[in-house]
């Protein structure tokens, strides 16, 4: 993945209800969920669901099929997968983690609201 393609998804997710979007597309698995759907559970508004899921498909984080009348979401995992790899490929100075080299954690002090 390239830094342009990166920074288009990182774009993409900076925002809250593409992020929950994508993180329930995620949950969801190949089965994938209709727009509506996913509207409905984020209790977002269907014309701004289809402006949010535009955008990550426009990203590549989504893909989307048609089934009869229903536009499937589904998420895009080979491009989730690059993406953090992006993110994570010179974690440790290219020292593969292991159990006893855990230089890719946080440290212990930093809670999840800290770094919020």
């Amino acid at each position: 993945m390239n830094a342009s393609a990166v920074i288009k998804a990182l774009g993409a997710l900076a925002q809250e209800h593409r992020l929950a979007a994508f993180r329930l597309l995620v949950q969801a698995g190949e089965e994938g969920m209709p727009a509506g759907a996913i509207g409905e559970k984020l209790g977002v508004v269907s014309s701004s669901m289809s402006f949010h899921l535009a955008a990550l498909a426009n990203a590549g984080l989504v893909a989307q099929r048609r089934q009869s009348r229903l536009i499937i979401y589904t998420a895009n995992y080979p491009a989730m997968n690059a993406l953090m790899g992006y993110l994570t490929e010179n974690c440790c100075g290219g020292v593969p983690c292991t159990d006893e080299v855990r230089c890719c954690s946080a440290p212990s002090s930093i809670t999840e609201e800290s770094a919020a």
